[in-house]
């Protein structure tokens, strides 16, 4: 899931010269003949006549290796330092596998788990506290009430009532253009964003939803509904689609509401054009959970 998608219209679409020089060219350029040398050793041999006593010559005297054997050895050598540099490099595994990204997949999949369970342990802690300090809070009969209906319009309890539930989902991998006129699809038309999980909240608050939950949490008044990549992240844990949005209220309002909204009027044109997903069903009277997460405000702060 993307953070923004183009809307479609009708007529759109969407080595490196490596060089090698030849072995014969190379080993004249590296090892050129020396007519000198060649000229004086014939010089020598000449005017040294026989060999004087007590002392022969050397079997290598006056002889120089040929280019190519020297041209040999050296690439062998640089075979070996590929070699030994792939070798280094791979610590014997297959370098172009994708383990780091599946660990760093795993470990957000882990770190999520891990936040929903640290919820569940807070949602118990808050309400022993509570119930302790029901028992003697020493406020009026006045204070409770009022007291009772902030947590509500807070969103940390309970909830019940009639409600809708909007599920939203990615199209098939290979969907093509259902009406003519319209363009191929590109990927970005493919998948939920980031605006269209915002435009059904923003709708359903519009049509007087008392309260929503997306996934299996609760919203409030600082939640925040993002999307990195092709999925979503919402108040510290990982969503992939299809997700589902549940509202408490008047099932004909927010409907209404819904068809109202512009922003889903757009999407629509994605959903009967390229087969994005939407339902909307009536769930009858249920049950939304109350926020147990933590509603500290947490920001950034200057380096001093």
């Amino acid at each position: 899931m993307s953070n923004s998608a183009d809307t479609p219209g009708a007529g759109s679409g969407d080595s490196s010269d490596g060089r090698s020089v030849p072995l014969p060219e190379l080993a004249s350029a590296a090892f050129p003949a020396s007519t000198q040398d060649a000229e004086t050793r014939n010089t020598e041999t000449q005017g040294s006549g026989s060999v004087g006593a007590g002392r022969a010559p050397s079997p290598t005297a006056g002889r120089r290796f040929p280019p190519v054997r020297i041209l040999t050895v050296a690439v062998f050598a640089l075979a070996g330092l590929i070699f030994f540099t792939s070798f280094h490099t791979a610590k014997g595994t297959d370098i172009r596998t994708d383990a780091s990204l599946l660990k760093l997949s795993d470990l957000i999949h882990e770190r999520s788990q891990e936040n929903a369970r640290l919820d569940e342990s807070n949602a118990v802690l808050r309400d022993d506290v509570e119930a302790l300090a029901e028992r003697d809070n020493g406020g009026t009969k006045a204070d409770d009430e009022r007291l009772d209906g902030l947590e509500k319009e807070a969103g940390t309890q309970k909830l019940k009532g009639e409600a809708i539930t909007v599920t939203l989902n990615d199209a098939p991998p290979d969907a093509t253009a259902k009406l003519p006129g319209y363009p191929e699809p590109q990927p970005d038309y493919l998948v939920i964003h980031q605006q269209d999980l915002q435009a059904v909240v923003n709708a359903l608050w519009e049509g007087g939803a008392e309260g929503i939950k997306v996934m299996d949490q609760r919203l409030i008044s600082t939640s925040a509904v993002r999307c990195v990549g092709n999925t979503l992240i919402l108040q510290g844990r990982v969503y992939s689609p299809p997700y589902t949005i549940q509202a408490v209220g008047d099932p004909e309002k927010l409907q209404n509401a819904l068809a109202a909204s512009p922003a889903i009027q757009n999407y629509m044109v994605y959903v009967n054009v390229y087969g994005l997903g939407w339902k909307v069903t009536e769930d009858g009277r249920v049950t939304l959970p109350g926020y147990s997460g933590t509603v500290d405000l947490h920001h950034a702060k200057p380096v001093e």
